[in-house]
């Protein structure tokens, strides 16, 4: 076990850190599962995976997930539900007391980049108070060179302390957990709640904010994998349950990366060094290289052992539905080093539509992909949610609606911008019902939805014939290498126009309904890929 003792040169001192019982510096993934173990954070798995537990919260918190209102941030940041302001005494109130709460405690210390492109990376460092958070960091962060951390300097802080509770009434929180950016201090104080992904998720909200404005990059809530040339380089986007995990990981592709990613003016690059999946129900079947991924090094949040044994009993949602893994990206055997790709050609958004009503490949316009990027579309079905009965349309701008500090259409205008310089294709890619709603119809079926990527990304679907959607305005191929041309046309797999055109306009009034908070910012392009709806039932 190496320790060492507080050094000016480290920089805890320049966050206010000035006293701690010991600091553990970037210990090895070893040394680090041996803490964890020892302190009883967590238990071995028969893989060599660490188990552990996330405490009274299994998920992120959005209502104490709040931004620091100061001069930088108080006339750019979309103030609202999803950034929540704290003024500045409140979050100094925080950090004087999280500073003295760490006086007496061991600390765990790593410095870390988030982006892969060097021109445009974080320096992260991170103190924590359990060693398997620092494992989750150095699992999700990419990793310095062993010998640059004598002279690491870093430029952005998080403290986490999951048993540092706040007082609502002197730091004005809601309740004692809280998640607080503070862009000015370059910082992020978590306290009173164990769940690890509240660290990457700030950092991502971070670069969210730096990135467009400082720099004109596009950051971006999805997936991204390559193919053989650098610039054949595709991104998926989708919200819970749409395919995009499934999707992305195309054995005849290379893995950039699957959660987080900026667009440069030369690039596409992960911010992140590792995945964080859900594994309810995982299966070798299902999920191979996440499966296999799930060894010494990797940790499982909230599972169970099956009885008896120290295997993960992956069906088991005692704890919660949203039972998951942290691994680093080289766990995954065809993951691309650098994480990095060239501009996209082909785009992808996912949504999994228990309506039945959008076709499974449809292409966009300019103005179309704006609006559908800011409408972040898909639906939740029965069973998926305690208290969901029927399919319930759910939308989050620019997929990732919670990470957002900046007002959603200036993502938007940025990816519209970068469509035409790019010459990008962007497409919309139905993964869920067909044939009737849920409940009525069948959901896609997963070879169909890989054949019409695949079409996508080999250029196939350029020189098709397309018809126009009569009330959504999308082009539907008429055609489709492996795909049955009916299958293309979801009014045909109804069989039932009035139908079928009932429940479309339906589906529309919802998309024009959820976008009048955008609109006074929405130009003209924007609101020309809005739905029509057209109640005369007429075809395509």
């Amino acid at each position: 076990m190496t320790e060492t003792g507080l050094k000016s040169s480290h920089g805890l001192d320049k966050v206010g850190v000035h006293k701690v019982k010991h600091a553990f510096w970037n210990l090895s993934p070893a040394q680090l599962t041996e803490e964890a173990v020892k302190n009883g954070e967590g238990h071995l798995t028969d893989s060599g995976a660490l188990m552990c537990d996330t405490g009274k919260f299994t998920g992120r918190s959005p209502k104490d997930r709040f931004v620091v209102k100061d001069d930088k941030t108080k006339d750019t940041i979309w103030w609202g539900t999803v950034n929540i302001p704290m003024s500045e005494d409140h979050f100094d109130k925080i950090h004087s007391q999280m500073v003295e709460y760490l006086a007496d405690k061991n600390v765990y210390v790593r410095d870390a980049y988030a982006g892969a492109d060097k021109t445009y990376r974080l320096r992260l460092r991170v103190i924590n108070t359990l060693a398997w958070h620092n494992q989750f960091c150095y699992n999700m962060f990419l990793r310095p060179e062993r010998y640059k951390h004598e002279t690491f300097e870093p430029n952005f802080t998080i403290i986490c302390a999951p048993g540092f509770e706040a007082d609502p009434a002197e730091c004005g929180t809601r309740q004692g957990n809280f998640a607080v950016i503070n862009l000015s201090k370059r910082m992020i104080l978590i306290g009173g709640t164990a769940y690890a992904g509240e660290m990457k998720k700030g950092i991502f909200s971070v670069l969210n904010y730096l990135l467009p404005q400082e720099h004109n990059i596009l950051s971006m809530h999805c997936s991204a994998n390559i193919g053989n040339k650098y610039h054949d380089t595709a991104i998926f986007f989708g919200l819970s349950g749409t395919g995009k995990t499934t999707l992305s990981a195309d054995p005849n592709r290379g893995l950039i990366g699957d959660d987080e990613h900026g667009w440069t003016d030369k690039n596409v690059f992960n911010f992140e060094g590792g995945c964080y999946a859900k594994v309810i129900d995982l299966s070798r079947e299902k999920e191979p290289d996440i499966y296999d991924a799930i060894r010494f090094g990797a940790i499982v949040e909230n599972t169970r052992f099956l009885p008896g044994t120290t295997s993960i009993n992956y069906e088991d949602s005692s704890v919660t539905e949203n039972t998951r893994t942290s691994y680093p990206l080289y766990h995954i055997r065809n993951a691309v080093e650098p994480s990095v790709g060239g501009p996209p050609k082909n785009i992808f958004f996912l949504t999994c539509d228990a309506y039945g009503v959008l076709p499974p490949v449809s292409k966009l316009t300019k103005g179309q992909a704006m609006y559908h990027f800011i409408s972040g579309y898909t639906a939740k079905v029965a069973g998926t949610e305690a208290g969901v009965t029927e399919p319930q349309t759910v939308f989050s701008a620019c997929f990732g609606a919670p990470f957002l500090p900046l007002h959603p259409t200036k993502y938007a205008e940025m990816l519209g911008k970068k469509m035409e310089e790019y010459e990008v294709n962007v497409w919309l890619v139905n993964t869920g019902w067909s044939g009737g709603v849920y409940g009525v119809g069948s959901r896609m079926k997963l070879h169909y939805t890989r054949a019409m990527i695949t079409a996508a990304l080999n250029g196939t679907l350029d020189n098709v014939g397309y018809r126009v959607h009569s009330i959504f305005g999308v082009s539907i191929p008429m055609t489709c290498p492996e795909v049955p041309s009916e299958i293309l046309s979801p009014r045909e797999t109804w069989k039932n126009d009035e139908g079928y055109y009932a429940k479309a306009n339906e589906l529309a009034d919802e998309f024009n309904v959820n976008f009048k908070k955008y609109e006074e910012f929405a130009n003209e392009e924007i609101m020309s890929g809005a739905p029509k709806p057209n109640f005369n039932y007429m075809s395509p």
